[in-house]
């Protein structure tokens, strides 16, 4: 079959060859994806993105080999090529130009959709850059929503959230393959689509909720492990349906009240509150009379946010767990038995204010600090309960894997937590009895507005009250009265005071 002469020459018979190895691999490549179920993070990768870019750029390349064989042959002539199809060469071009642009375009509809499909997957966003995004990948595969996509929730819908997205996994790409990622990763805070658009999708704000009973346990410090329990009735709604949002933690999405505020970059120190009651139109601003870092006029200048779901659950998939958490969590699922004296403080030790630089290091220096532990001061714990401590350290360290990340600098208190108080100022942001209005309305810290206590106490000694009293908080460790002073955080944080 003739060809126009302008065809012959090297860099288009170059990217006749390009194009046609990259068209065979692509066409084995779908066979083997489609029909025999064949794939992998880096098999995707390479079917759908890199080799048909090598086809794509056979086909540039061989159009603009034949442009400048073109321009050469007819310099000072006519100024483009006529298209003559009764000319065998030239139409025998043309039918092999339509032959392949009809194929080209049904692989590329193929491969385009598949190539989306791949670039929103969970496999994709947590393993193509697997040593940036290890820790979120971890996290979210041991958080309660590990089976939703990725993209639901940091694209959603529509193409302009589309299109951000892609630009945004562009200049993260470069960044990778440049090493000049942040380390930790910074969070997204500004550029995450409203709750409205993502979360509300499955969770609905009109689907009332009462109170919900929770039922915690902690371990104390102690030979014994002593076990700490307390019963909650959290007040996430009121104590009847009929009511609505008219009380309770979810009052603060109630749609006839709109909550604004004004914060710092991270969103973890609240200066300026509004509350907009839609009915009435009243609005009433609270200031916090405690902060003295930041002045009026640079409030004033800060863009005020209106309150949705991700102020309080701000880390709904990616949670890392403080090591008091996790600990806890061993000895209530029993992996770690209750019964080794001293384990849950000597597991402490071993987590709190340690420098591990690598995850390598780190499981050998809490496998070496415990054990050395137990040999050093407790020599016939050690001897007799030495399987139970072998199996105790894997599983703290296992937990550690899952939580901590030294290569990236990231721990639990790297990205805090917004939901309660125990261990960051959570709700105490706004909740903290400072934030006053003029007509000298307070948000109060009082605990009885988010729940109330129905049992505590040590595990043999628990105190119970009925579901509509509550019983004043007694802290498992004698303090005095500290509790009704400081804030939880300031002892339950990243310092060695569990």
């Amino acid at each position: 079959m003739k060809l126009p002469d302008s065809y012959r020459n090297p860099i288009s018979i170059l990217g006749t060859i390009i194009a046609s190895i990259a068209f065979t691999t692509i066409a084995l490549l779908m066979v083997l994806t489609y029909f025999f179920h064949v794939g992998s993070v880096y098999f995707d990768l390479f079917t759908f993105i890199v080799v048909p870019i090598f086809f794509v750029g056979g086909l540039v390349l061989i159009s603009f080999g034949m442009f400048i064989t073109w321009r050469r042959k007819k310099k000072g002539a006519k100024r483009f090529p006529e298209i003559n199809l009764n000319d065998r060469k030239q139409r025998n071009a043309a039918s092999i130009f339509i032959v392949v642009t009809v194929v080209f375009i049904i692989m590329t509809v193929l491969g385009t959709n598949e190539g989306i499909k791949y670039s929103e997957s969970r496999e994709f966003c947590g393993t193509m850059c697997h040593k940036a995004m290890n820790p979120e990948y971890e996290a979210y595969h041991h958080g309660p929503h590990a089976e939703v996509s990725c993209s639901d929730c940091h694209v959603g819908e529509g193409v302009d959230y589309f299109v951000k997205a892609k630009i945004s996994g562009m200049r993260q790409l470069y960044k990778y393959i440049t090493g000049s990622y942040n380390r930790p990763i910074s969070t997204p805070i500004t550029s995450l689509r409203p709750a409205s658009q993502t979360c509300e999708k499955c969770h609905w704000p009109q689907k009332f909720y009462t109170y919900l009973l929770r039922s915690e346990k902690y371990f104390l410090t102690d030979s014994a492990n002593t076990e700490w329990d307390v019963v909650l009735k959290m007040k996430v709604g009121p104590d009847n349906p009929a009511l609505g949002l008219a009380e309770g933690i979810h009052w603060h999405i109630n749609s006839d009240i709109k909550i604004e505020y004004k914060a710092n970059e991270k969103r973890d120190t609240v200066y300026w509150v509004k509350v907009i009651n839609s009915k009435t139109g009243k609005e009433t601003v609270f200031l916090d009379e405690a902060q003295t870092s930041v002045n009026m006029n640079t409030i004033n200048k800060i863009d005020s946010r209106t309150m949705d779901c991700m102020d309080c659950h701000n880390r709904p998939a990616h949670e890392y767990r403080s090591p008091s958490n996790f600990v806890n969590s061993l000895l209530i699922a029993k992996k770690i038995p209750t019964y080794l004296p001293w384990i849950k403080k000597i597991a402490m030790d071993a987590l709190w204010n340690k420098d591990y630089s690598t995850l390598d290091s780190a499981k050998e220096g809490i496998s070496a600090y415990i054990t050395g532990v137990y040999q050093k001061k407790y020599p016939q714990i050690f001897t007799k309960y030495n399987q139970e401590i072998k199996d105790a350290i894997s599983y703290i360290q296992e937990e550690y894997s899952h939580n901590v990340f030294p290569e990236m600098k990231i721990n639990y208190s790297t990205y805090p937590r917004h939901i309660g108080h125990l261990e960051t100022n959570g709700c105490f942001r706004c909740h903290n009895n400072t934030f006053k209005s003029a007509d000298g309305k307070v948000i109060s810290n009082n605990c009885d507005l988010c729940h109330t206590i129905l049992a505590q106490g040590a595990k043999d000694t628990v105190k119970y009250t009925n579901i509509s009293k509550s019983l004043e908080f007694k802290h498992p460790i004698d303090i005095g009265n500290i509790w009704k002073e400081a804030h939880c955080r300031d002892c339950h944080n990243e310092l060695y005071k569990h």
